[in-house]
């Protein structure tokens, strides 16, 4: 599916970058697998650290204290900020709780949310890939990113 979501974005002239947390680059490094993708992507920032989702992707600080760095307001904020840095008709951001630590009972190890930004307008989403090791959680969330990309792009 990766080489399709490519072949769209080629079709569409649009250029991609992501800004990566809990996926530490693995969204970015799955799109480099396919051939041709070096017109299409940009920039991929692993913006690992609150302090770097602020600075360099314009997430506001009060909007992690509120809801957390676990949440669709900041993972709005993150694919919009890569997207206009990047001058990026698409951006791609995740932010989650890999494990096997870092869980609470309102989120929970293997929660995730999304942002995917599409010319001007930022979708997002959170989901639960529970009772999953560290790396199956990453795996299931670049599975998830690509597969509501396709759907965005096959629009």
């Amino acid at each position: 599916m990766i080489t399709e979501i490519v072949n769209l974005l080629i079709e569409k002239k649009y250029h991609i970058a992501c800004a990566e947390s809990c996926t530490g680059g693995l969204v970015c490094a799955k799109l480099v697998e396919v051939p041709g993708v070096s017109e299409i992507l940009d920039l991929s920032l692993v913006t690992y650290a609150n302090t770097a989702k602020i600075k360099y992707l314009g997430v506001k600080e009060e909007d992690i204290q509120k809801y957390g760095v676990v949440s669709e307001v900041v993972t709005d904020q993150m694919a919009r900020g890569i997207a206009e840095m990047a001058k990026s008709e698409v951006g791609l951001a995740t932010s989650g709780i890999a494990g096997p630590g870092g869980g609470t009972p309102n989120k929970p190890v293997g929660t995730i949310c999304f942002g995917i930004y599409i010319n001007g307008k930022t979708y997002t989403y959170t989901a639960h890939f529970n009772n999953a090791s560290r790396n199956e959680v990453r795996n299931k969330s670049v599975e998830f990113i690509f597969n509501k990309l396709y759907e965005l792009l096959k629009v």
